[in-house]
């Protein structure tokens, strides 16, 4: 099943990149907890169905591939057990992101902080 295409998204070459990317983490979760995995240079409607093979998608318009780019995500991200979501960057191109839970700093509980709890 590695080996399998959900449209033009390779599921091998997405855990490949998920892996690489962590590596380089080390741990750490970039700002906003998002990371790109890969870009498709383009905003364009028209070359994001090429690029993909969404040539299924009838409602050809911004709303349209946002829906099937979620479902997609969704799908992929069922898949390959981790978190990935289709996102414009700051110049509108498309890309494919991997989403981190940014970790949150463990609260210490003080002596006085369980008395006022327990009261």
């Amino acid at each position: 099943m590695d080996d399998a295409k959900i449209y033009n998204v390779c599921l091998m070459r997405v855990k490949f990149q998920i892996t690489n990317a962590k590596q380089r983490l080390g741990g750490t979760v970039p700002p906003g907890g998002r990371l790109a995995l890969e870009s498709y240079n383009t905003g364009d409607i028209d070359d994001i169905i090429d690029i993909l093979e969404i040539y299924d998608l009838e409602d050809r318009t911004q709303e349209g591939l946002s829906q099937k780019l979620e479902d997609l995500a969704y799908t992929v991200s069922v898949l390959v057990r981790e978190t990935i979501a289709f996102d414009y960057d700051l110049k509108g191109n498309l890309g494919l992101y991997l989403l981190l839970k940014e970790k949150r700093p463990v609260q210490e509980i003080t002596v006085a902080d369980a008395a006022l709890s327990a009261a």
